[in-house]
């Protein structure tokens, strides 16, 4: 029976170490934000974003995805189709710097230890952490209060194909849905800001960061262990 724990033991180890394989790359892309200032395009990239990412997988169709991201995020009432917000004419600048962490799943087999062409969609989510500007608008202009943190849930569709043995190219667009609402200044949360709230303050604010991810692999080949 203890021969048999050891077996079994040694099996997992190498299904979950030695078959493992590691990206490690950058994304560039673009981003937009969708809130209560300026257009309310859901894919729009327009302003910079850039970041890292690791990726550890466990699987042909699953592996656990860590990223660091930073972006600009702007908006204009005056690039608006609503009469209303062009009226209005505000428009704001904040900055985004993130961390998350979270699953990609393949729709299909992305197996790195084969050769030959390999294709897929694939879909990741999980949980960002993120710093940004709390704003406020005074006399029609947007001004910068303190930094804050939060967080949000990103949701990530691309798709992605392996252009040499040790590269991986995907495009991709992710958006997120984050748990404040004053990425444009238009809901501070300091008592004194309360009067200058304005537009729809029952709904948070997303951003989307739309883009290239370049990955290299490298880790050990799966291992063939002994019956």
């Amino acid at each position: 029976m203890k021969r048999i724990f050891i077996a079994i033991f040694f099996f997992l180890t190498c299904i979950t170490t030695n078959a493992q394989i590691n990206e490690l790359g950058v994304f560039l892309g673009g981003s937009n934000y969708i809130g209560d200032v300026g257009p309310t395009t859901y894919i729009a990239p327009k302003d910079l974003s850039f970041g890292i990412l690791y990726k550890w997988n466990r699987s042909i169709r699953h592996s656990y995805r860590f990223s660091y991201t930073q972006a600009k995020i702007t908006s204009n009432d005056l690039d608006s189709d609503a009469p209303a917000r062009e009226k209005r004419g505000y428009r704001f600048e904040n900055e985004i710097k993130e961390l998350a962490a979270g699953l990609e799943f393949n729709f299909f087999d992305f197996n790195l230890h084969e050769s030959g062409v390999l294709v897929t969609p694939y879909v990741h989510t999980g949980l960002v952490f993120f710093r940004y500007d709390e704003l406020y608008v005074l006399n029609g202009q947007t001004k910068i209060d303190e930094s804050k943190y939060s967080f949000a849930i990103p949701m990530t569709l691309g798709i992605k194909t392996r252009i040499a043995d040790k590269f991986v190219l995907g495009l991709e667009s992710g958006v997120r849905y984050s748990f404040t609402d004053n990425l444009d200044g238009s809901n501070p949360k300091k008592t004194d800001f309360a009067p200058l709230k304005f537009g729809n303050l029952n709904s948070n604010d997303w951003y989307v960061f739309t883009g290239l991810t370049l990955t290299y692999t490298f880790g050990q080949n799966p291992c063939y262990c002994a019956e």
